[in-house]
């Protein structure tokens, strides 16, 4: 036998260990392959997101190597160290550490190789159904299948030299034991858990969520750079020392403690937590950027889902009063409008600028009869005001609630016009670009009354027009003003200023990018989390069989002491649990204050909630992990029968 079959029989013979390593690795290679044919694809700058598409693409893959580089490296360490006995007998047999090194290298490369190939197989086989969905999600004439070299060669060099660099660092950080050393059932040496250490773990927890709520709730960025540092210190100290005290001083008490197979189940949890500190701590990582993957992907469908409500009219364009282009825009927008066969309600406004002698700041002042052409158009209440009364118009939604109990006494200091404002409009009218927030709705009386501009300024200086358009089918509004929306667009990126006399903003335009961005983020997000889920439960897996000689042991003794199958099962269960759940557990709650900040920024600036899209994206995370959880449960229990 030559010693590349020894290699390769050696990895068949471990089939069982590496058996989800392998899977993840190649899991890992299908999305990095799927996503680099995409990359290639000759017809990807066509759609609306030519870039964003290749830039999501580049970032997905990049977090994907980075991982796989980190998961690769802690897997081979962690199989090194499980197949000790073995390799001591090998070094008691002969072998050198030239010969060790050869090894290791050929059967990384065999599980390497091997998953490489596999990986790309499947890729290349699905594909076709991935092209599917990503031309109706950039809305593509089409998106055909093709072959070309660099996928192939991208993937391939990728993933050969990650494979290569953590066979060479496995290696070379493997401590030099001595045979015996290796012979000797592992006995780790584990740290006296003290509580000074202990508390660590809770003070540096607790300072990070505080410092993470302190932050959204002041809008400050200060802490953000130390909380996840903070945090990332308190989660290892918290498994290192934290948990095993609580459960230490738990043992002390004997009445407790000494009931039935709890005291076994207790003791064997205690002994897995401290000798698996670096499994549970980074099972924990991984599970919580799963998780806030997830989170993210809530806040975008929650803004997709709320587009409509957040952005009641179809097209609103904003016009200085000089403005050249006025006329021929507003003609151009409802020739397009026309030709579409869209039906449209248009409004059209001279708001005037007028200073409040209430706050000393600028107002701006909108006529009762214009408004209520668009409310009546979009089947709102009517306004109705007597001389001298005003009504506030929302900025936004929270507006109306902070408004509504809110009486201001002033005069319009430029034409001595007294008002007395008692209420706000109880519907959210205007996008909140387009109005400021002190903007109030005057009698025709009042605002007939207006003659003199703002001080200092022009009536053109002071005041501007608004043009509405209430489409009702304003989704279907994408190929209408396009090409005044890129004026704009081109004229947003002025490192000058923007300088153009007009503004204008196409809901449907703009939701159609909204809803192909969300769409192909959250494919990206989708196939990535899968492959930190798959991961998560991997080094889970594969130290679970790594221990399964000394298991085996275990629960045989217990059974020749008469331990049921029943009792069996629930110790099992005691076993399993904590490190499936544990980590779960801590990495749900650091992503829950984590996104319970990001709520509170959201819903000041933005006004939307993502809590009920964040409670399914976590209920469904925890759905697949508890079907995996039993699924692992049925086979660990299988193999504890065979013995």
């Amino acid at each position: 036998m030559t010693f590349r079959q020894f290699a390769y029989r050696n990895v068949i013979r471990n089939s069982r260990i590496y058996a989800a390593f392998f899977m993840a690795s190649c899991f890992s290679v299908l999305v990095f392959f799927m996503y680099s044919m995409l990359l290639f694809h000759p017809n990807i700058d066509e759609s609306i997101l030519g870039f964003m598409s290749l830039f999501g693409m580049v970032v997905a893959e990049a977090v994907l190597i980075i991982f796989s580089l980190f998961f690769l490296f802690y897997s081979m360490s962690a199989f090194l160290e499980a197949r000790a006995k073995e390799f001591g007998v090998l070094f008691h047999l002969g072998m050198d550490e030239k010969q060790f090194g050869r090894l290791v290298f050929l059967e990384t490369m065999l599980i390497g190789i091997a998953s490489i190939v596999v990986g790309i197989g499947f890729g290349f086989a699905f594909t076709r159904f991935f092209f599917m969905i990503v031309r109706e999600i950039l809305r593509l004439d089409e998106l055909n299948m093709y072959f070309a070299w660099q996928p192939f060669l991208l993937t391939v060099g990728v993933f050969l030299a990650a494979f290569i660099v953590v066979a060479y660092v496995s290696i070379a950080t493997q401590r030099k034991r001595r045979t015996i050393d290796l012979l000797k059932e592992r006995d780790e040496k584990l740290q006296e858990v003290t509580l000074l250490r202990a508390l660590y773990g809770i003070g540096l927890i607790v300072f990070s969520y505080g410092g993470l709520i302190v932050s959204a709730l002041t809008e400050s960025g200060a802490l953000l750079i130390l909380v996840p540092i903070v945090g990332i210190l308190g989660t290892y100290y918290l498994f290192s020392d934290t948990l095993p005290y609580v459960l230490e001083r738990f043992r002390l008490n004997k009445r407790r403690y000494w009931r039935s197979s709890f005291v076994v189940s207790l003791s064997e949890m205690i002994h897995t937590i401290r000798t698996n500190v670096r499994m549970f701590f980074v099972i924990t990582l991984v599970s919580t950027l799963t998780f806030l993957t997830i989170g993210v992907l809530a806040a975008v469908a929650s803004y997709t889902t709320q587009y409509e409500r957040l952005n009641p009219l179809g097209m609103v364009y904003k016009s200085t009063i000089d403005n050249p282009y006025e006329g021929q825009h507003i003609a151009s927008l409802r020739n397009q409008l026309e030709a579409e066969g869209l039906s449209y309600n248009l409004s059209r406004f001279t708001v005037i600028q007028q200073t409040s002698s209430y706050t000393k700041y600028e107002v701006e002042v909108f006529r009762e009869s214009e408004i209520n052409h668009l409310l009546f158009a979009l089947g709102y209440p009517l306004v109705t005001l007597d001389t001298g009364e005003a009504m506030f118009i929302p900025y936004s939604e929270d507006a109306i609630a902070k408004l509504s109990n809110h009486t201001v006494r002033t005069v319009l200091k430029e034409n001595g016009i007294p008002l007395v404002i008692d209420s706000v409009y109880p519907q959210f009218i205007f996008p909140g670009n387009f109005v400021s927030n002190n903007s109030i709705i005057v009698s025709d009386e009042d605002f007939m009354k207006i003659h003199y501009p703002l001080i200092g300024t022009t009536f053109e200086q002071s005041a501007y027009r608004l043009y509405t358009f209430d489409v009702p089918q304003w989704m279907e509004l994408e190929d209408v003003g396009v090409v005044i929306d890129a004026m704009v667009d081109e004229e947003d990126s002025n490192p000058y200023g923007y300088e153009l006399p007009f503004y204008f903003e196409n809901a449907g335009l703009n939701y159609s990018f909204v809803l192909a961005t969300y769409s192909l983020f959250t494919l990206i997000v989708l196939l990535v989390a899968a492959v930190f889920l798959l991961a998560a439960g991997s080094f889970v897996y594969f130290k679970m069989y790594a221990d399964l000689e000394r298991s085996q042991k275990h629960f045989d003794v217990l059974q020749r002491m008469g331990l049921t199958e029943q009792e069996m099962h629930r110790l099992v269960d005691r076993h399993l649990m904590p490190q499936f759940f544990l980590p779960w557990i801590v990495a749900f709650a650091h992503s829950s204050i984590v996104l319970i900040s990001f709520n509170i920024l959201l819903e000041h600036f933005v006004n939307i909630s993502i809590v009920d899209e964040v409670m399914i994206g976590f209920i469904s995370l925890i759905v697949i992990q508890v079907i995996y959880y039993y699924l692992i449960r049925w086979r660990y229990i299988a193999h504890l029968k065979q013995n």
